[in-house]
């Protein structure tokens, strides 16, 4: 009965959320409301939200679970491509369409109802059929790979198909690409792994040639809930030292270090605060990608390479500072790094109070599953004394 009652109240929640979501997109806005979308509106009439926390209060309701709720209902107005986003369907190729980022590619495109094929690396023997006539093709190989293969694919272009890639080194490949192809080029970096859209995900856009031949795949970009970032290849490159080869080389000797200590990650989970559980959530998202990729991200330039050996004789001069305990320096160490970040990352620190307070709702939320399920199953004691019972009862 309780669980009939509960799936009739997800049902109504979703109707709601359903209309919400339509209202602040301005699918089913009011008609007096006409010239004026809902989200400006809402944000416009401070009064809408006044009354909410009395309202939490008599409800029962945690503030947080509402204030989840206004954040994701705001996220999700982005999270459905537009039905009338492009009337006329691309004929699109992706090279290496079979790994992780071409195949989400190629899943967003087919979508929208664009034509897509795959050339993977077997299919070279058909490139002629799967490259001539093509209104784009995308190139989605390891960074090693990728001025070779554009070299060999643009043999079998006309110079009427657009040309891009999707590596995360843009100047070599985007230098190739201007000198081999006559046609419209331009340099991509998705900067995420693993997702189910773009939705606050981040596209690098490097600038090449008749850009706007590409416009209606970054309008299908940012109609997903994509941010798009332009850039040129070599700011690109300079910034992507610190945002990819630094990162990952700090998040790959962490792990690193904790398997030579043989560390108990599970037990450690037991005694672990949110920031703990996120330092080894990182761990393991790095350790579901590709080996190869990680490591040709932190190989792929001679400033990544220089900057990484940089970072580890910074490690070595602040572990000399720690075992030598000159705790002086190492507070002086701390003001310096604080008088010259701290200005710049208040938007940091919010989004870290967010994560945390997401994490620890998410991990008393599955605790409070685990407790559910143990209390319907009931404790071994409990499995062994209503066997007993049944039994004597039997004999009866």
């Amino acid at each position: 009965m309780i669980k009939q009652y509960i799936k009739e109240i997800n049902a109504e929640l979703i109707q709601l959320l359903g209309k919400k979501i339509d209202l602040l997109r301005g699918v089913q806005a009011p008609a007096s409301n006409a010239g004026v979308s809902p989200l400006q509106e809402i944000k416009s009439n401070d009064d809408n939200e006044s009354d909410i926390p009395s309202i939490l209060n008599q409800a029962g309701v945690p503030q947080f679970v509402w204030q989840n709720l206004v954040i994701n209902c705001q996220a999700a107005v982005k999270s459905r491509l537009p039905t009338n986003l492009q009337a006329k369907p691309r004929r699109v190729t992706i090279i290496g369409g079979g790994g992780m980022m071409g195949s989400f590619f190629a899943q967003k495109l087919s979508a929208a109802g664009h034509q897509v094929t795959i050339l993977g690396h077997d299919d070279w023997d058909k490139a002629e059929e799967l490259l001539n006539d093509r209104d784009l093709v995308l190139i989605c190989v390891p960074i090693e790979y990728t001025t070779e293969v554009i070299q060999k694919t643009v043999k079998y272009l006309s110079p009427n198909t657009a040309l891009a890639d999707l590596t995360s080194i843009k100047t070599p490949a985007l230098k190739t690409m201007l000198e081999y192809h006559s046609g419209a080029v331009i340099g991509l970096h998705p900067m995420f792994g693993k997702v189910q859209s773009f939705l606050s995900q981040k596209v690098v856009v490097c600038s090449g040639r008749r850009d706007e031949e590409f416009q209606w795949l970054l309008k299908l970009i940012e109609a997903d809930g994509g941010e798009l970032i332009h850039s040129t290849a070599e700011e690109h490159d300079r910034m992507m030292v610190a945002v990819q080869a630094i990162r990952q080389f700090t998040t790959f000797s962490l792990g690193v270090f904790l398997a030579e200590q043989e560390l108990d990650a599970r037990r450690s989970l037991d005694f672990a605060s949110p920031p703990y559980r996120l330092q080894l959530g990182m761990i393991s998202r790095l350790l579901t990608q590709s080996a190869p990729m990680v490591i040709d991200i932190m190989l792929a330039t001679t400033e990544s390479r220089q900057a990484i050996g940089k970072l580890a004789a910074t490690y070595a001069r602040l572990a000399k500072l720690v075992k030598e305990s000159r705790r002086e320096e190492l507070i002086a160490e701390f003001g310096a790094i604080q008088a010259y970040l701290v200005p710049q990352m208040d938007c940091c620190l919010t989004e870290s109070h967010h994560v945390i307070n997401a994490l620890s709702n998410f991990l008393n939320g599955k605790r409070q599953e685990t407790e559910n399920v143990g209390a319907n199953r009931g404790s071994p004691l409990q499995k062994e004394e209503g066997r007993r019972q049944k039994a004597e009862a039997s004999v009866f």
